[in-house]
């Protein structure tokens, strides 16, 4: 089961040398759009954003989506403690300049939430718009822990139906609509044929060091400083999976009482984290994006 081709691949290098990743969706002919900078996820890769990057350009945006650092097609880097989010955040302004973008919509799942409060500390000028996929500057401490606990471990998938398995143990109570289609197709997206012609999984295991070397104080992130500056200053959207573990309603609730103005949508019977082709998430980002440049 494979995707239809509709990007072109570009090249990126980092401050410190790493050949670097990301996907460029042409937007259509007509009105000149702002672009999209699409960041995945703490395991993922670019693939994720296909089907709303595909939408989003078919509507005349621009999408870049990108490989962040030791994941999919981008370099794995020489100090695994490089793998934290002021890191991605300069690797994305790496992007940004390489390709003369001065501004942009920001669309970060989980991880890339992260890294767009990162963006927004460091350059707040280049968002023009945010759009927050099922993360906030806090997360409930039972979702964090249970991604930590398969992060970087090792898989023993010898087929492509044990690596579909195994994306459905670790993702099953967030889609539990999918079936053997939908678990092939997402197992395509995180894994990549090996040296043997296994399956493995698409990113470098060392991405989990700064997460252990952190302890405790990995699960209890602060970042409501960060989230204020980003919310306060530019249209913010922020998507939720009605069952999300990481994203609790509490937090999102706390999330839209600091920032009244924000923008909220919450994707029914799924959890963490909306793949925003949903009917609830794609619905919302288009609209939020009609008042957007």
């Amino acid at each position: 089961m494979t995707e239809t081709r509709t990007y072109a691949e570009r090249r990126f290098t980092s401050e410190d040398g790493l050949d670097l990743y990301s996907r460029d969706y042409a937007g259509a002919d007509g009105q000149a759009r702002l672009p999209v900078i699409a960041i995945h996820g703490l395991t993922r890769n670019s693939a994720d954003f296909h089907g709303i990057a595909t939408l989003l350009a078919q509507g005349g945006r621009r999408v870049l989506a990108v490989d962040v650092r030791g994941r999919g097609r981008s370099d794995r880097a020489l100090d695994p403690m490089t793998y934290q989010p002021a890191t991605y955040a300069k690797d994305v302004l790496a992007l940004l300049a390489q390709t003369g973008i001065e501004r942009a919509v920001f669309l970060g799942t989980s991880m890339g939430g992260l890294i767009t409060m990162a963006v927004s500390a460091l350059r707040s000028k280049v968002i023009a718009a945010a759009i927050l996929n099922d993360i906030g500057p806090e997360v409930d401490k039972a979702g964090l822990a249970r991604i930590a606990a398969y992060t970087g471990t090792p898989v023993d998938t010898p087929t492509w139906e044990a690596a579909a398995a195994y994306v459905e143990k670790t993702n099953g109570v967030a889609f539990p609509h999918y079936g053997p289609e939908d678990w092939a197709a997402f197992a395509r997206r995180v894994f990549r044929e090996g040296t043997e012609g296994t399956p493995v999984l698409d990113y470098d295991p060392d991405i989990s060091v700064p997460i252990r070397a952190a302890g405790d104080k990995a699960l209890v992130p602060n970042l409501w400083p960060m989230f204020g500056r980003l919310a306060k200053a530019r249209p913010t959207l922020l998507v939720r999976g009605e069952t999300s573990d990481l994203l609790s309603a509490g937090i999102a609730a706390k999330m839209r009482k600091r920032a009244p103005r924000m923008d909220y949508v919450e994707v029914p019977g799924i959890g963490h984290a909306p793949m925003l082709d949903e009917p609830a998430a794609r619905a919302a980002i288009f609209e939020f994006l009609s008042d957007v440049p």
